[in-house]
């Protein structure tokens, strides 16, 4: 996390290099530091230095934009107050995709604009940097972008259908970049929204709107009746990581439906059992993305967490419990093999070296992301 803080230029080092994916997990590091260790004041004190240091980057135009301020539009001191309520840049390197130029779809991985399971984990990042320091500012921010986001990523194909959701969009959030539906975007949707609820209705002086309510509708209508398995591993692991926050909302008294859960688990298991069978675990470190796997690692990380509470647990969250168990090797393989410094010096590695650092980093230290923070005042 040093080496990252320093690259990224969170610390004076190097110019602001912001990407919002990575710079959530990191919050989230911060915060497990923060409780990990005797450091608590210096770890929050970062979790809030790349707070804003994101939002006044990544909620603002890019330097080679003819545009220029708050994606809000808002004037300076009001876009300072709100700063998701733009939505946050993902943080590519090259600028979006113009109205009129065409669709190069090895091109777009490269190009920047907003994509919604980005968005989804800042929201999760800012409200447990909230539950943990008591601060409604920043999951007022979180449900501020929630909002936001609902609003420009979906759209209803017709009167009376349930809405779809636009895969990535642009900058200003006014036309959509990739049209078709991430698979597990509403799904996020819908335990974020009811996570970030859920924290305000808790927290002494977080202000009743943005209260979400159209959003919770829409994402639990397009989360119905989806199809959740896959076999890519940052899938599954996304999939576990769900599960356990809704798990401990439930647990926490929220209405979450037992039901829900197990679905989530039994779509990660069967996505293990085919992902088990391709084999990429097997191949040198050179052909393997580790960020990937490294969210797998992650995810499984909550099985054991889930089974302590399992007592009178009903069936249908037990048995895809029992099954994923199974699976909980593959964490410490994966951990153990990409903290082989021989297994970082690729140039696969070096390509992606501040998401795998980050996330490798999580896979050791994967409370602040996974444990949701009790509330506090």
């Amino acid at each position: 996390m040093k080496g990252f803080a320093a690259r990224s230029g969170l610390t004076p080092a190097a110019s602001p290099r912001r990407y919002l994916w990575t710079d959530a997990f990191a919050l989230c590091n911060y915060l497990g530091l923060a409780r990990a260790t005797g450091d608590a004041a210096a770890h929050l004190g970062s979790a809030r230095a790349l707070v804003e240091q994101v939002h006044h980057v990544l909620g603002r135009h890019r330097e080679d934009d003819p545009r220029s301020g708050w994606l809000s539009g808002l004037p300076e001191e009001a876009g300072a107050a709100h700063p998701t309520r733009g939505g946050l840049r993902i943080g590519k390197p090259l600028p979006e995709r113009g109205p009129g130029e065409p669709f190069d779809e090895g091109l777009e991985w490269d190009r920047d604009g907003q994509y919604f399971h980005y968005l989804t984990k800042w929201m999760h990042a800012l409200d447990q940097l909230s539950r943990v320091t008591g601060d409604a500012r920043y999951n007022t921010w979180a449900r501020e972008l929630a909002a936001t986001a609902y609003g420009s990523f979906t759209a209803a194909p017709a009167p009376g259908q349930a809405p779809r959701m636009y895969w990535k969009m642009s900058v200003a959030l006014d036309r959509p970049l990739v049209p078709s539906m991430g698979q597990h975007d509403p799904l996020d949707g819908l335990v974020t929204t009811l996570q970030l609820r859920a924290t305000a209705a808790a927290m002494d002086g977080a202000p009743e709107q943005p209260h979400l309510d159209e959003a919770l509708l829409g994402f639990a209508a397009m989360s119905e009746g989806m199809g959740l398995v896959s076999a890519d591993p940052l899938g599954i692991g996304g999939l576990l990581v769900d599960a356990w926050r809704l798990e401990q909302l439930r647990r926490g008294g929220g209405a979450v439906e037992t039901a829900l859960v197990a679905r989530l688990l039994d779509a990660a298991l069967a996505g293990l059992a085919a992902y088990a069978r391709h084999g990429e675990l097997d191949a040198p470190a050179e052909r393997r993305l580790a960020f990937r796997e490294l969210g797998l690692a992650i995810g499984l990380r909550v099985v054991e967490a889930m089974e302590a509470g399992s007592d009178g647990v009903d069936p249908a969250v037990a048995g895809p419990l029992g099954g994923l168990r199974r699976h909980l090797p593959l964490a410490e393989r994966i951990t153990a093999f990409w903290l082989v410094p021989a297994h970082r010096s690729g140039a696969l590695w070096t390509e992606h070296r501040d998401i795998n650092e980050v996330m490798l980093a999580t896979s050791l230290v994967p409370g602040g992301l996974l444990d949701l923070a009790p509330v506090q005042g």
